[in-house]
């Protein structure tokens, strides 16, 4: 089964006031802390989308072995990075894992939990990830979802298209507060580095 990592890292920052991507966390820029996470579960491959700042992100991504794909047209939001990724998949692939830059908590062995969880039911469209009641990221979407996904426009994520097909879903039920955790403003940065900054990544 070829499950790929699609990481999208393409957005503005608007209200962080400067890239995400590029925020240190445990002595690496973001972007880079997050593809190496991905890197260490058994996908396929793991394709990075970048837009603003990218030199800086491909430099910061220099040494990993990963797929970095431009996105020009990233200002028009969200949905254009996850349809480029998408696109930049070879066709042989059954299924993405849609993982966002500002979710620094989210460690290997999370996203091993989900990839277990696709793996054991092949017949779902997506596997996503629930804390407390909570939907969460990252989520794993299976191929015959990509075209829809094609469609979005703006900032529209993929549960748009999730919801037509909630009975195909496969919810993770997991305690780890990592999934429903991103840093959009400096205060929420803040509070993360604050409280999780120093600890070890758990793989």
């Amino acid at each position: 089964m070829n499950i790929y990592g699609l990481l999208l890292a393409a957005g503005q920052s608007v209200r962080m006031g400067q890239p995400k991507q590029l925020l240190s966390w445990r002595g690496q820029p973001l972007v880079a802390h997050i593809a190496a996470e991905a890197l260490a579960v058994p996908l396929t491959g793991l394709v990075v989308v970048v837009g603003a700042a990218e030199d800086a992100v491909r430099a910061a991504l220099r040494d990993l072995p990963v797929t970095i794909v431009p996105n020009p047209d990233f200002a028009a939001g969200l949905s254009t990075s996850l349809a480029t990724g998408l696109r930049a998949l070879p066709a042989t692939a059954d299924a993405a894992m849609i993982l966002l830059v500002d979710q620094p908590l989210v460690t290997a062995r999370l996203m091993r939990q989900l990839i277990n969880a696709y793996q054991s039911r092949p017949d779902v469209l997506a596997v996503i990830p629930r804390y407390r009641g909570q939907r969460g990221n990252p989520v794993i979407i299976a191929a015959p979802l990509f075209n829809e996904l094609y469609q979005l426009s703006g900032d529209s994520g993929a549960r748009t298209v999730l919801e037509r097909y909630s009975d195909q879903i496969c919810w993770l039920d997991v305690d780890d507060p990592a999934v429903v955790t991103d840093v959009d403003t400096p205060a929420a940065w803040q509070t993360v580095v604050g409280e999780y900054g120093q600890s070890s990544t758990n793989k």
